[in-house]
């Protein structure tokens, strides 16, 4: 293989097997901070356009808990506004959209629904240019926000440069840790 790789014109990257369980490439993955691991079967090759169940992406995501400070309207809302204490301030971190099936979506509601508030609870809002994962004042206009009273467990892939989470997913509320507590990990 590395024969016929040296003849090739652009760049390819071969990679080193491992010989290792499953459990120790994951821990080894998340000491590294890498996203996530690639896997086949030994004897299995690869199919351009085509997927088999010899090949497995397995995706490594951090998860933190965050304050919910608000959300955006839609059925019956459409994202969290999540965010964590940094001393007396709280900052916006993610609109989490991800991880909800309806029953639990209408659940959540009637939590936030009880703790609505006109201003919004984060110091570091509304942001002052439009990038992904920011609240523009304009965005902000369509938020509802809510007293910091509620935790979310939140799965992420990881944090940008600028402190907001990729991937955002939410997992579930938590009932044994106060909003107050919740700081950046």
């Amino acid at each position: 293989m590395a024969e016929a790789l040296a003849k090739v014109e652009y760049p390819v990257l071969l990679a080193t097997p491992f010989d290792a369980k499953p459990a120790d490439l994951i821990r080894a993955a998340k000491e590294l901070e890498l996203e996530g691991l690639i896997a086949k079967r030994k004897d299995s090759l690869y199919e351009s356009g085509r997927r088999s169940g010899a090949w497995a992406k397995y995706k490594i995501n951090r998860s933190q808990e965050f304050v919910i400070g608000g959300y955006t309207p839609g059925n019956p809302f459409d994202a969290l506004i999540v965010g964590y204490y940094d001393g007396a301030n709280r900052k916006f971190v993610a609109k989490v959209r991800n991880g909800f099936v309806p029953r639990v979506r209408r659940e959540v509601f009637k939590s936030l629904r009880r703790l609505e508030t006109d201003s919004c609870p984060f110091t570091n809002l509304p942001e002052k240019r439009r990038t992904m994962w920011a609240l523009t004042a304009e965005e902000m206009k369509e938020c509802r926000w809510l007293k910091p009273r509620l935790v979310a467990q939140i799965d992420f892939t990881e944090c940008t440069p600028d402190g907001y989470l990729r991937h955002a997913s939410f997992a579930g509320l938590r009932d044994d840790k106060e909003a107050r507590q919740v700081r950046r990990e």
